[in-house]
């Protein structure tokens, strides 16, 4: 996206092309509503939401929206990911297609459960 080195999650969103602007404060507003106690954070220069750790980030690609909520995760939800590019810790969102947000909001809320464990 850039060489900029962002403090604050408002910067990031300040950097996103207009067109893009939306659909990113659309996933903010949900990881925030799923996990009001995370505090937000920038980690490895992305959007980030932290409590007792980190628990996702989230970062605007080319043609997706890069979401990372660490191996456990993807694991617990691989059967909801089947229509998703993923990996070990990483979930590809196409920017052409509606966002899922309850997905968005459960694997949020079930990191936040994992890190309350520790």
């Amino acid at each position: 996206m850039t060489s900029i080195k962002f403090t604050s999650v408002d910067e990031y969103l300040k950097s996103v092309p207009a067109d893009k602007l939306d659909i990113l404060k659309l996933i903010r507003e949900t990881i925030k509503k799923a996990i009001p106690e995370a505090e937000e954070v920038i980690s490895y220069n992305m959007p980030a939401y932290r409590y007792n750790g980190i628990l996702v980030y989230f970062a605007l690609s080319k043609n997706h929206i890069g979401f990372y909520p660490t191996p456990s995760a993807i694991e617990a939800f691989k059967e909801k990911l089947t229509e998703y590019n993923h990996s070990k810790g990483a979930i590809q969102f196409p920017l052409n297609k509606e966002l899922p947000l309850k997905l968005i909001a459960d694997i949020s809320k079930f990191r936040f459960l994992e890190n309350l464990k520790k």
